[in-house]
């Protein structure tokens, strides 16, 4: 039996270089029309002593000119936006809550951030032969009736957008990409199983999956590879807004992004084969600046996306009827996922884990993940080493391919010329 559901697909944008002034200019126009409205909220507030809801704002502010930057429904989103957070502030000093901020106003200084720009019904036509979405601009960006953005996407390959019913453009702090919410059915027959796998996210190994009794590893040698490449590239060129480092950037970002897409892929079809039904990961917020992984260290952690990964595989794995829950790692590293038993000693290396406790030797990723794991299952309870734990100490590694674009074991990539 099928059920009804939404996905929302990340896409990049192949003529990114040719759209990218237009949605510039709709994204610095939805950080005005927040910035009105979010002073049009104070006014209110300080005449008549309550927050106006959305349907307040869109009256107020439907004649203004601002309004009539970006499309109707994509003005609308934005002021339901800022009304709904409104109501997520107002909710939290209900509850005690003194410390937390109101909504701000969008701004860097003088300047106007990019803020994400939703397309609803009225705003976007998509053209599934040719990988192509065509967005509204509102009336005042545009240069005649038929002047739209035409944006050529890009998806995971195994992807296939159909039933479009909202497109959101995301500025990502580097460039635009488009998030695309599709209609689609869900097949009860997948339904997930009731394990566990708890993952780690790092440096030298990206991820290591740990499922109970089984572990896997996806190194990060790949993506490594291509930061280096690039910052070296990136170095020779003498304009940081010349056209070749932009070239460049863009260039890195979707290698990047892709070697996301097969790595979170290919953990959820393992997960799922795996009986495995929830999936929890290490919550790396704070952990950035709590942490000195040397210069080194550091540059690879601020650079590597890993709040996006997650996204990423949070709705591959709702596909699957799998959840995923972002879990805090603080400490994971230093006890024993066997025992039990804390000592920041232990991680004698930096890929090794020995407990003098219980003798346990483990992959410390794999240890790191298993803990994670664990913090899924309060009821979990340490049984002293006595069970098998030879797989946390020999997990099975899987590269990412970069002649296939896809992930693999080890020993395919490995014995291939």
């Amino acid at each position: 039996m099928a059920n009804q559901g939404t996905r929302t697909y990340v896409a990049s944008i192949r003529n990114h270089q040719q759209v990218r002034d237009d949605l510039d200019s709709l994204g610095f126009a939805a950080s005005k029309l927040w910035n009105i409205a979010r002073w049009t909220c104070d006014r209110i507030w300080a005449e008549t002593g309550t927050i106006p809801d959305h349907g307040v704002l869109k009256a107020y502010l439907k004649n203004h000119e601002r309004y009539a930057d970006l499309n109707a429904q994509s003005s609308q989103a934005i002021l339901e936006e800022l009304a709904e957070a409104f109501d997520s502030w107002y909710a939290l000093r209900e509850n005690g809550d003194e410390n937390v901020n109101p909504p701000g106003y969008r701004k860097h200084g003088d300047d106007h951030p990019r803020s994400t720009v939703t397309f609803k019904e009225d705003g976007f036509k998509h053209d599934p032969d040719h990988d192509r979405i065509r967005l509204s601009k509102g009336r005042n960006l545009k240069d005649g009736r038929r002047d739209f953005i035409l944006c050529e996407y890009a998806v995971d390959p195994d992807v296939t957008v159909q039933n479009v019913q909202q497109v959101r453009a995301v500025w990502t702090g580097t460039e635009w990409e488009l998030h695309i919410v599709c209609n689609v059915e869900i097949d009860d027959s997948d339904a997930p199983g009731d394990r566990v796998a708890g993952i780690d996210l790092g440096i030298c190994n990206f991820a290591a999956v740990a499922v109970g009794d089984d572990a896997l590893l996806y190194p990060g040698g790949a993506l490594k590879e291509d930061d280096y490449y690039f910052q070296k590239e990136r170095a020779k060129c003498n304009d940081n807004s010349s056209r070749k480092a932009q070239r460049l950037d863009r260039k890195r970002e979707t290698r990047r992004t892709h070697f996301f897409h097969a790595v979170s892929k290919d953990i959820v079809v393992e997960c799922a084969a795996r009986n495995v039904g929830t999936i929890a990961v290490g919550d790396l917020n704070g952990i950035r600046e709590d942490t000195d992984w040397g210069d080194h260290g550091n540059l690879d952690l601020h650079g590597w996306a890993f709040d996006r990964f997650t996204k990423m595989l949070a709705y591959k794995a709702a596909e699957h009827g799998i959840s995923v829950e972002r879990v805090d790692e603080r400490g994971t590293s230093k006890s024993c996922g066997s025992c039990g038993t804390t000592d920041g000693s232990q991680r004698v290396e930096r890929g090794l884990y020995v407990c003098e406790e219980c003798g346990l030797v483990a992959n410390a990723d794999v240890n790191g993940a298993e803990n994670i794991r664990q913090k899924v299952l309060p009821n979990l309870a340490c049984d002293g080493g006595d069970r098998d734990n030879g797989w946390m100490a020999q997990p099975a590694v899987r590269l990412f391919d970069k002649s296939t674009g896809r992930v693999r074991p080890q020993e395919q990539v490995a014995c291939e010329p």
